[in-house]
């Protein structure tokens, strides 16, 4: 059912392992001294947090925040809802918001200003995916493993209607499924 919807597989399961590895040693280059807070972007950023955070050679922390602006729909409210914050405090800390994609950037640059005005040490973006011709505000990850097309995509914890995040591999999902 899952493989019948999927037009295109855009990143294989090896293609994205390499790239959150090469992630990884990037940041430990940026932060040697380690003590970073890993904020992950429910839900789809969970598997990509996850093995981004096993890839890391450091004293590293995580916590979760839950954000909407999509609902059960494919494109942006742009109005940014709270479902979820942080447990944790980073005032004075090293944190990467760990998000899944920059689409249009609204979601990510209010979450960004809310977490800047927490007084973080640093507030750096990895995102595994970077769609930029879709931005509608400016805003860019510091970290970025792939920069893809204009394409409706789904796995590696990438949903449309809440299926499709456990596939190993990110494909671009057919256009009658979403279009229904």
């Amino acid at each position: 059912m899952m493989e019948g919807a999927i037009e295109k597989v855009l990143l294989t399961e090896e293609e994205i392992k390499k790239r959150v590895n090469e992630l990884a040693k990037e940041i430990e280059k940026d932060f040697p001294q380690g003590d970073l807070i890993l904020i992950g972007v429910l839900k789809g950023s969970v598997i990509f947090v996850s093995d981004l955070m096993r890839a890391l050679n450091l004293k590293v922390t995580m916590d979760f925040m839950a954000v909407s602006s999509y609902g059960m729909s494919s494109e942006t409210s742009g109005i940014v809802r709270i479902l979820k914050d942080l447990d944790f405090d980073i005032e004075g800390r090293d944190v990467i918001i760990v998000e899944d994609i920059i689409d249009t950037g609204t979601t990510l640059k209010y979450l960004y200003e809310y977490l800047k005005a927490r007084h973080p040490r640093t507030l750096k973006i990895c995102c595994l995916l970077d769609k930029p011709d879709r931005r509608r505000v400016n805003i860019e990850g510091d970290y970025v493993g792939f920069k893809i097309p204009d394409a409706f995509v789904v796995g590696y914890g990438l949903d449309y209607a809440e299926m499709f995040r456990n596939l190993p591999y990110i494909g671009i999902l057919k256009e009658d499924i979403y279009k229904k």
